[in-house]
């Protein structure tokens, strides 16, 4: 198949890795109506986003050996038709416990989706120009976050929360086809590749134990699960303890993205001047800062809608700097294994996510501690991880020059 031209390459890519974040994004303002309709609490509900980042980040895990295995496209296959039918189950649940299952299985669905999409990138575009396709994808994929809410909003004021999943369903279907018709095969299928477990296990072990890669793994994972966070908190913070509207939320939440997505379009701009490590090394610091303010507000009683919004747009501001530049260095190290290096990214980053939406449904309902608390921690922690891994990363770099040296 011939290789589309860049514009399109990178929507079809952009829109694989936004399905995730569009499945999570637009039934948050249904949060009330959902809750009423099956008879539950409004944190209840949240486990369902729980349930949707449990099974993305088992998911992935089973994709990327897939991925290396039969190449990209035949698993992304399999994977966007759990996610319709699943999506179509959607329709007819009638408790909340059926509504996790689902979410789920849903989940399960939509992470081959965003883990071709990353492993992609790495098949088609060099090292160098990894940080910028990234950020070209964040474009795409923070349409999402602008759009979702919104009109995840209106669907639900007009005709009920169902029709989000319908429309999720019939995305699905459209993406499916720019898949199936225009996107082509990156990665030749790897006969030699080992789908038994003692193989797998030792290729994961390669990939997570090498120091770059689990320095800006955890870097990801760890801001990404302050991301969850505030979208896990968010309907309770804004809606239930502010007393926001289900189409008002949707703006503020579209509003917010802006921040993520103006610096990560941004940082295409200063990769011409600065390196990915330097980027991560400034935004980094920064984000803990604004997290541990964020707190202090908190805790201290001074956050109102405005206050919280300020925060929240400072945080995701760096995030915007962080994520492309730390997904690309986490992947650099890798050519015949990026599909697991990418699933073990995507796994790590889903798993810590789910933990964070997890805990924030552990608050009382109308809490605004847990999405401060949560930032805060995740943030500073990832700092240190960004110092103490580069230490690492620099006497993995000298022992490999040693042996170089020795060999000859």
């Amino acid at each position: 198949m011939k290789r589309p031209g860049h514009f399109v390459l990178i929507l079809i890519l952009g829109s694989l890795a936004a399905l995730s974040p569009f499945s999570i994004d637009m039934y948050l303002p249904g949060f009330d109506a959902i809750a009423e309709d099956l008879h539950t609490s409004v944190p209840s509900v949240s486990l369902s986003l729980s349930g949707f980042f449990i099974g993305i980040s088992a998911g992935q895990l089973l994709y990327g050996p897939l991925l290396d295995k039969f190449g990209r496209k035949k698993p992304l296959y399999f994977g966007m038709i759990v996610y319709i039918l699943a999506s179509v189950g959607c329709l007819a649940v009638h408790n909340i416990d059926q509504l996790i299952v689902l979410r789920f299985i849903q989940a399960i669905g939509s992470c081959a989706a965003s883990v071709a999409a990353m492993a992609m990138v790495r098949d088609l575009y060099t090292v160098a120009e990894s940080p910028k396709i990234f950020a070209s994808l964040m474009l795409v994929i923070a349409v999402s976050p602008m759009l979702a809410p919104t009109a995840g909003g209106y669907l639900i004021e007009a005709f009920g929360w169902q029709w989000v999943f319908v429309f999720l369903a019939v995305m699905a279907v459209l993406i499916l086809f720019a898949v199936i018709f225009l996107l082509p095969e990156s990665y030749e299928p790897d006969p030699v590749y080992s789908l038994k477990p003692r193989p797998i296990l030792r290729s994961m072990f390669a990939v997570a134990t090498d120091a770059q890669f689990y320095t800006y793994a955890l870097v990801n994972a760890l801001t990404f699960a302050g991301l969850f966070a505030y979208v896990a908190a968010s309907p309770i913070v804004f809606m239930s303890s502010y007393g926001v509207t289900k189409t008002g939320y949707g703006w503020i939440f579209a509003l917010l993205s802006v921040a993520f997505i103006g610096l990560s379009q941004v940082n295409s701009l200063l990769l011409c001047w600065f390196s990915s490590k330097t980027l991560i090394g400034y935004a980094l610091p920064a984000q803990a800062v604004v997290g541990v303010l964020f707190l202090v507000a908190a805790v201290a009683g001074w956050l109102n809608l405005y206050v919280t919004i300020g925060f929240i747009a400072l945080y995701l501001g760096c995030l915007g700097l962080i994520n492309p530049n730390s997904a690309a260095l986490t992947l650099a190290p890798f050519t015949k294994n990026a599909g697991s290096a990418s699933a073990l990214m995507g796994a790590l980053q889903m798993g810590l996510g789910a933990l964070a939406s997890v805990i924030v449904s552990l608050f009382p309902e109308r809490s605004t501690l847990p999405m401060p608390l949560i930032m805060a921690a995740v943030a500073f922690l990832a700092w240190i991880i960004l110092l103490v891994g580069r230490t690492f990363i620099r006497q993995e770099v000298r022992a490999e020059a040693g042996s170089v040296v020795a060999g000859h």
